[in-house]
């Protein structure tokens, strides 16, 4: 039985913050650092013009001095509040109303609640209090992928269902001046937040990608990848760190990727942007050009790399300018570990 992904809905926070503005607070911050001249070159050449933040830069809990405690409880609030809005506008979009939702997905790696942001959205959402609940928490960058891949699963084992997906993530919270190396500047200038939402059935809720079973899923996790990318935590907040070996991570699980996809052409592609070098090389391996991947590169100009949401914001983005019906695509998404999460469909119009 096919699985129907409706048209995702995306929040943005108020805070519209520059590359620029980043790069000057980088220089005030670090004006001594050796690497100072190197790091705002590569900041400024990260492909990321515009990201939101849910707070200002000059918060405590982004470019200040707070401390984990205050940081976690800034980030899981507002990842809440705008995972919220979200799915309050995708409900109202495919006129589906709460109590009718079956099963709600969450992913959010960014601060720390128990209970989590599903038990959260129960009572915010009014979902009926016997709904089915998946809370995905440390997936990152791949989580709104691993989402999609465990609505198909449900919708595929219960016929009839309709499960809401929710991915929301405050990665404004790992930007943290203890932080000087020049990977985690990088990071500062990559990442934004916000908050996206959809609904997975197994019957049209109009257009969007159909995935006809589970089989067209797709999971890897790299052998000995745990430090190519990881999160840490520590007194003075979140962290996110990587290995000169994360550079080429992406090409490394490719051969991979394209084994499970077969002799099977893409006319489009879903890229998570966790760079603009990981939606080149996933392009380039995909017989896919900078016109077939334009979705992906334009979320991480205006928006940056948005973790988990960031396949919702692209899927969105899609139906803007969709491609014919019947056209085959991949959502394909990377993430710490370094694992891998892929969906291959057909576009229903």
């Amino acid at each position: 039985m096919p699985a129907y992904i409706a048209r995702p809905a995306t929040v943005f926070p108020a805070h519209k913050v520059t590359t620029a503005e980043i790069s000057d607070d980088i220089r005030a911050h670090h004006p001594d650092h050796p690497r100072l001249p190197a790091i705002l070159r590569i900041v400024g050449n990260t492909g990321v013009n515009t990201r939101y933040f849910t707070r200002p830069l000059d918060a405590p809990t982004v470019s200040g001095d707070a401390g984990v405690g205050e940081r976690a409880e800034a980030a899981f609030t507002d990842a809440l509040d705008l995972a919220e809005q979200a799915a309050l506008r995708t409900l109202a979009a495919h006129r589906v109303a709460a109590t009718d939702v079956d099963a709600i997905i969450t992913t959010h790696s960014t601060g720390w609640a128990v209970p989590n942001m599903d038990i959260h959205l129960v009572d915010r959402l009014g979902l009926r209090p016997n709904v089915r609940r998946i809370a995905l928490t440390t997936m990152a960058c791949a989580g709104g992928t691993q989402a999609l891949i465990r609505a198909v699963d449900m919708v595929a084992a219960r016929p009839g269902s309709t499960v809401l997906v929710v991915a929301a993530e405050v990665i404004s919270a790992v930007y943290n001046h203890q932080d000087d190396a020049v990977e985690h500047m990088i990071y500062k200038a990559l990442f934004g937040d916000s908050a996206a939402a959809t609904l997975v059935t197994d019957q049209p809720l109009g257009p969007g990608l159909r995935i006809d079973t589970p089989d067209d899923t797709y999971e890897h996790v790299l052998p000995n990848s745990l430090t190519r990318y990881n999160g840490r935590v520590d007194h003075t907040g979140f962290h996110f760190d990587s290995t000169k070996e994360a550079l080429s991570a992406a090409d490394d699980v490719l051969p991979h990727l394209l084994d499970w996809l077969g002799p099977q052409i893409v006319d489009f592609a879903v890229i998570h942007p966790g760079s603009a070098r990981i939606i080149t090389d996933t392009a380039t391996a995909l017989g896919l050009d900078t016109h077939d991947t334009r979705h992906s590169t334009d979320t991480l100009t205006d928006e940056g790399n948005l973790g988990g949401v960031s396949v919702l914001r692209i899927l969105e983005r899609t139906h803007t300018a969709p491609p014919p019906a019947g056209a085959t695509g991949v959502t394909v998404a990377y993430g710490p570990g370094f694992n891998t999460a892929a969906l291959r469909g057909t576009w229903q119009g």
